[in-house]
C-alpha cells in the first residue's frame, strides 16, 4: 500500500469548548496520511494518476477553519469524512491534529486527537418470507443505497428457497448485495436494524430462525474478524447455508473469507459436495 503524507499543516482556528478560544483563536496542527496508489503515476508521471496534494490541503484549511468545533475529534472526523467522500483513490485516511495551545496549567508540547477512517466494501445477505417478499427486498435494497456515504455496488438475482431451522413457515425469497461505505460495523448494523424495524421486522416477538418480512444480515466487512453479542464478523454460518453462498458467489465468487482462507466459489462447491455425499450415503 502507498501512502501520501502532508505534515503540520498550521491555522489559526476558533476551536475548543471555552468561549476564550472561540473568541481569541490558537494554533493548530493538522496532518493527514492517504493511503492510496501511486504505481500508474510514478509510471506515467502524470497528476491524474495520484493525488493532488496543494488541492487536499486547501480542502483541510476549507473544513477545518470555516466552522468553529467544541471538539479536535469532531474537526478530524469532519475532514475525513470530506476527503474520503471527495477523493475516490483515496482508500484509507489517517488524520492528526495539534493542540499546542490547549489551555492547561502546565509544562506540555501539544495534546493530540488521531483517527483512521477507511472505505470498505461490505457483503450483505436479505431475504423475506411475509408480505409481499419481493417488494421488502427490493425496497431494502433502495434503502440501503440511500445510507449516509454509502454507495449500493452490486446486487445478485432473486432465489426461492426453503426455509432453515424452522420447517414450518413459507419458503423465502432470498438475493444477496455489495455495497461500499464509510460507516462502522456497529453504525451499519444500527441502519439495517432501523430499516428491517420500517419493514415490519419485531425482533422482541419472532421465533428464532422463523418467519419474518425481512432479515438482513451482514456477511463480510472487508476483511474485518470481530465477536461481540449481536456482531460476529465474518458470519458464523456463511459458509453452511446454500441460501447464503449462492447468491453471494453470484456477484462475489473471488470474496475471501478472512478465517477460512476460501474463495466464495470455493465454499460454494465444497458445500454442494458435501450435501451431495450425504444424499447418497
Amino acid at each position: 500500500m502507498d501512502v501520501i503524507t502532508i505534515e503540520n499543516l498550521e491555522f489559526i482556528a476558533y476551536h475548543g469548548v471555552y468561549q476564550e478560544e472561540k473568541r481569541l483563536g490558537q494554533k493548530f496542527l493538522v496532518s493527514v496520511s492517504m493511503e492510496t496508489g501511486v504505481r500508474k503515476a510514478g509510471k506515467t508521471g502524470k497528476l491524474e494518476h495520484t493525488i493532488h496534494y496543494g488541492q487536499i490541503a486547501r480542502d483541510v484549511e476549507k473544513n477545518f477553519t470555516e466552522k468553529s468545533f467544541d471538539l479536535l475529534e469532531t474537526c478530524a472526523e469532519t475532514i475525513a469524512e470530506f476527503l474520503l467522500t471527495k477523493y475516490g483513490n483515496i482508500r484509507a485516511i489517517t488524520i492528526t491534529i495539534k493542540k499546542p495551545w490547549a489551555p492547561l496549567k502546565m509544562h506540555f508540547e501539544y495534546v493530540s486527537v488521531t483517527i483512521t477512517r477507511r472505505r470498505s466494501t461490505v457483503w450483505l445477505s436479505l431475504g423475506a418470507n411475509t408480505g409481499d417478499r419481493k417488494k421488502n427486498l427490493e425496497s431494502a435494497m433502495e434503502a440501503l443505497g440511500k445510507l449516509r456515504n454509502t454507495k449500493l455496488l452490486k446486487v445478485s438475482a432473486i432465489l426461492e428457497t426453503k426455509p432453515f431451522g424452522y420447517p414450518d413457515q413459507p419458503d423465502f425469497l432470498n438475493c444477496a448485495a455489495g455495497l461500499t461505505t464509510l460507516l462502522t460495523p456497529r453504525e451499519l448494523l444500527e441502519e439495517i436494524h432501523r430499516i428491517e424495524a420500517e419493514h415490519g421486522r419485531d425482533r422482541s416477538r419472532e421465533i428464532h430462525w422463523g418467519p419474518r418480512p425481512l432479515d438482513i444480515d451482514i456477511l463480510l466487512f472487508g476483511d474485518l474478524v470481530t465477536e461481540e453479542d449481536d456482531l460476529i464478523l465474518p458470519h458464523p454460518y456463511l459458509e453452511q447455508r446454500e441460501f447464503v453462498l449462492a447468491p453471494l458467489t453470484e456477484i462475489a465468487p473471488f470474496a475471501l473469507h478472512p478465517l477460512l482462507g476460501k474463495r466464495m466459489l470455493t465454499l460454494l462447491k465444497e458445500l454442494r459436495d458435501r450435501e451431495k455425499g450425504g444424499e447418497r450415503s
